[in-house]
């Protein structure tokens, strides 16, 4: 069963086109991750799937129910985590979460979304005075307030540190143990990766790659990549050149070789750099990754 169904979505602003096109399905009970730069369609597609936005063009189900006369349904079996989420100022993180509980037909318990959040020192505070993740983090206490069957998170670790960015992790892992279906989209690859059953590669309103990650990543790759900084004033044409070398990808001070044959590889750059007289700073080898997968689709790296 498809807790969401997506056909030919489209949805432009003026003559710029957001979403071009888009199809795809996310199974029930399935992590699903939407992964692209800032302006790639990722925000747009879920809002029009959410119902924030009416599409132009395509069809869109939720949960078996399309948007209209089944929004009220929809909207009580879902939870929306968006990137940034207006908060009241002169309200306590707890006066919040009871607000937002009045809204639905069912809710969880204030004091264990609390707990779960991870803001139960905060409990008291106003939105105010919380930092950037604190906010995000309730944010996401907001989403799941009522305790829904498929949630939405958008970008749910931006701003925040390492130790609370696993903490979210181990919610969604926790989320989809108990069933839930979970849309996240992110730029971070490594979030992608660990909590993904399968993904969608966005760019300019596109899905140009879809699946699993590790299939995605072994499907482009066979290689290993060995990285390092950019070095100035070096005919990198000649990295081509190199023993082993399949590919050679250079992006913001950054060159990557992608090599079948490593030991060779290696030492072959090693004796290229001595001769002429540069070091390898940033000097890192290590497998393909869904970030390799992105700058070899689309020309540069997810973060621009």
């Amino acid at each position: 069963m498809n807790a969401i169904e997506v056909r030919n979505l489209r949805k432009t602003y003026g003559t710029h086109t957001a979403v071009d096109e888009i199809s795809f399905t996310v199974a029930a009970g399935e992590v699903y991750g939407m992964l692209g730069p800032n302006g790639a369609g990722k925000t747009t597609t879920v809002e029009c799937i959410e119902g924030l936005r009416r599409p132009d063009a395509g069809e869109v189900r939720v949960l078996g129910m399309t948007h209209g006369r089944q929004t009220s349904e929809i909207k009580a079996r879902m939870g929306v985590g968006l990137q940034t989420t207006g908060l009241f100022p002169k309200l306590t993180v707890r006066e919040i979460i009871n607000l937002y509980a009045t809204f639905f037909p069912r809710s969880l318990p204030t004091a264990d979304l609390i707990e779960q959040v991870g803001l139960a020192e905060k409990a008291g505070a106003y939105s105010a005075q919380l930092s950037g993740g604190q906010k995000q983090r309730l944010a996401i206490a907001l989403a799941l307030v009522n305790d829904p069957d498929l949630i939405f998170l958008d970008e749910p670790t931006t701003a925040m540190d390492p130790a609370g960015r696993r903490s979210v992790w181990e919610m969604v892992l926790d989320l989809k143990a108990r069933g839930k279906t979970v849309v996240l989209t992110t730029h971070y690859m490594e979030e992608a990766a660990h909590l993904c059953d399968r993904v969608a590669v966005v760019d300019r309103g596109r899905i140009i790659a879809e699946g699993r990650p590790d299939d995605l990543v072994r499907q482009h790759f066979a290689e290993t990549a060995i990285e390092f900084a950019t070095p100035k004033g070096v005919a990198m044409d000649r990295l081509m050149e190199l023993a082993g070398v399949n590919r050679v990808m250079q992006e913001n001070g950054s060159t990557t070789l992608l090599s079948t044959e490593v030991p060779e590889t290696v030492a072959a750059l090693l004796a290229f750099a001595r001769a002429q007289g540069f070091r390898l700073d940033r000097f890192t080898v290590r497998n393909a990754t869904l970030e390799d997968l992105f700058l070899r689709l689309t020309g540069r790296r997810i973060r621009e």
